[in-house]
């Protein structure tokens, strides 16, 4: 499991997980974050379908998330964490994310609409403990 903190993300990919949050409002939006779990950089962002279809919780569709995580595989990538948007309420995990964290490797990325564009702020969750990380923009 990697112990870097900070999550490594070009200008051009955290650019589309704002406006994919935009486009899902009033929803949650949601997505997979693929790259180097190992270094935690971001090397691509896959917008998801909330099937949920929810302002207040999201759920990946299941069949995206597969094909998505095979296709990371296939370019020797893997799946290294997780965005959703908040539409109105700051970006901090609820009690349901914390419940809903699948991976302790993962980064969950957490997109705050409340002032009317999109905030990011990502988180570790470890045994249910939540600990802020840094987003680093790089190219």
């Amino acid at each position: 499991m990697s112990t870097q903190t900070t999550l490594l993300i070009s200008p051009q990919v955290m650019q589309s997980i704002g406006e994919h949050a935009i486009s899902c409002y009033p929803e949650e939006a949601c997505g997979l974050l693929v790259g180097n779990l190992s270094s935690s950089e971001v090397l691509e962002f896959h917008a998801c379908e909330n099937i949920a279809h929810s302002a207040k919780v999201y759920t990946i569709n299941p069949k995206q998330h597969l094909v998505i995580e095979r296709n990371a595989e296939d370019a020797g990538l893997e799946v290294v964490g997780v965005v959703h948007s908040h539409t109105h309420t700051e970006a901090y995990p609820s009690s349901t994310d914390v419940a809903q964290a699948p991976d302790p490797g993962w980064h969950y990325m957490i997109v705050t609409l409340k002032r009317g564009v999109p905030e990011p702020r990502n988180f570790r969750i470890i045994d249910g403990v939540i600990s802020e990380t840094a987003i680093q923009e790089h190219n």
